[in-house]
């Protein structure tokens, strides 16, 4: 269950982020050479998770909360669209980092029982 999953899709989001580790990036692509950007990005690429989300198989429940500055939601969206797995996404449209707080806490139980994973009520 990927809530609000965060290090997703690291190049859109040092462009639209202002908060969470982007910002520091950006500072240090500023600070080198414009040659060093591409060079970074390929690094990060091997921890990005929209690079790893194809690859996975396992159904999944993905959360995002769309008024997010840690972890965009266009960056969230685009690895649950890669995902290679069976998937689920609840949009919290007013929510924030938290993404959907206890009401999330409270939907994993039953998405999990749905699927036969979990314990039986």
């Amino acid at each position: 269950m990927v809530n609000v999953p965060f290090l997703q899709h690291f190049r859109r989001a040092v462009e639209i982020s202002g908060s969470g580790p982007y910002p520091e990036i950006a500072a240090y692509l500023r600070m080198h050479s414009r040659e060093k950007v591409e060079q970074t990005f390929r690094t990060l690429s091997y921890f990005d998770g929209v690079h790893l989300a194809g690859r996975a198989t396992a159904p999944a429940l993905f959360s995002v909360g769309l008024m997010d500055p840690v972890c965009p939601p266009s960056t969230v969206f685009a690895s649950y669209n890669r995902y290679g797995g069976e998937k689920d996404i609840e949009v919290w449209e007013f929510a924030d980092h938290g993404g959907g707080y206890d009401s999330q806490a409270r939907r994993q139980p039953e998405w999990l029982r749905d699927r036969g994973l979990g314990p039986k009520s």
